[in-house]
């Protein structure tokens, strides 16, 4: 019998490549999604996932619903026996979070309570969370390793993430039975090598790679790059760039030390290499063989400066490593782009 894992938000870009690398492990993921990341493609799939089960060979369950539906969830933990949740679902424009702070709130604070509730009603008491590098706020020093103070946010979406690592630790503490893990993921970039799936983003890109891919095939006139004069290298923001494969399969890592009653343990998903904004630029020239235009604009607010990993507690413990660099990230992602020049829109 394979073990059943509920993926939240299974149907975006982080969500259905860790889908895809589920099902290469041998689980059966069942998502739930609400399309808020997502296009809908046939029979009300996702496209996202429907392209995953032509890649994989193996079907995926798919139940449309929303995080903040209690009554639904209840039906699904009734209906599923599950091993562990994968937990996605949620808010993520850092921007946006700025200026609509109680939507983050309500959504990735109450949508994550109502599931651990749920989750514990049913016994379900294994979870791998999706964290960020957000929850460091500005960094006292780098690379940042776990141990780095956490809570000094610098907008509402890191604060929103801060809060559910903290609600997590209290859960673990007071019931031993739970296992958690949380993932404080870096930036994630790239596309599945096919070029099959990738990052699709609904309206304006609020991360640069699909901003800057969009730009490179033609669909948007320049980059806007947000401030040239921090105090890095050549003035714009330096972040750790992790291909969406190795964090995809930093999940199913994260799951076998489930298996191991862990409590609740942290791990950083980064590379350990910080590269700034013009520098992916050029990366992603590269990749494409386009010039990528691109206009200098106010800081944005809530950006700092530098932020990168030290990962080394993942590869000690969970056997994790990045394994794909800069230039497979921009490679993989232009040959998505360049499939899919409308994202999943695009016609097949």
């Amino acid at each position: 019998m394979t073990e059943k894992v509920l993926v939240t938000g299974g149907a975006g870009y982080i969500g259905s490549h860790t889908v895809l690398e589920l099902l290469e492990a041998g689980y059966s993921p069942v998502v739930m999604d609400n399309f808020h990341n997502a296009i809908r493609g046939r029979d009300s799939m996702p496209e996202s996932l429907r392209r995953v089960q032509e890649l994989t060979g193996h079907s995926v369950e798919f139940e449309e619903m929303d995080i903040l539906d209690q009554a639904a969830l209840q039906h699904l933990f009734k209906k599923h026996s599950f091993m562990a949740v994968i937990h996605f679902a949620g808010l993520k424009a850092v921007g946006e979070s700025v200026q609509k702070p109680l939507d983050y709130y309500k959504v990735n604070l109450t949508g994550t309570i109502q599931l651990l509730e749920i989750m514990s009603t049913h016994g379900v008491k294994n979870l791998v969370f999706s964290s960020s590098a957000t929850v460091y706020g500005n960094p006292q020093y780098l690379p940042l390793d776990e141990a780095h103070p956490t809570g000094g946010c610098t907008n509402p979406y890191g604060k929103s993430k801060f809060f559910i690592e903290e609600m997590i630790q209290d859960l673990c503490r007071a019931d031993q039975a739970w296992n958690a893990v949380l993932l404080r993921y870096f930036n994630p970039t790239g596309a599945h090598t096919s070029g099959v799936i990738g990052e699709d983003p609904q309206g304006i890109p609020n991360n640069l790679m699909p901003y800057v891919s969009q730009v490179a095939i033609g669909r948007r006139e320049a980059l806007n790059v947000f401030g040239n004069d921090y105090d890095t290298e050549d003035g714009t923001g330096v972040r750790d760039y992790i291909h969406v494969v190795d964090l995809a399969k930093g999940h199913i890592a994260a799951l076998k030390k489930l298996k191991e009653q862990c409590g609740c343990r942290i791990y950083n998903l980064g590379t350990g290499m910080g590269y700034s904004v013009l520098q992916m630029v050029q990366a992603m020239e590269k990749a494409s063989g386009k010039k990528i235009p691109y206009k200098v604009v106010a800081r944005r607010e809530g950006d700092v400066a530098a932020c990168y990993a030290n990962p080394s507690l993942a590869r000690e413990e969970l056997g994790w490593t990045a394994a794909l660099g800069l230039d497979r990230m921009c490679e993989d992602l232009w040959r998505w782009q360049k499939q899919n020049p409308s994202g999943f829109g695009t016609q097949a």
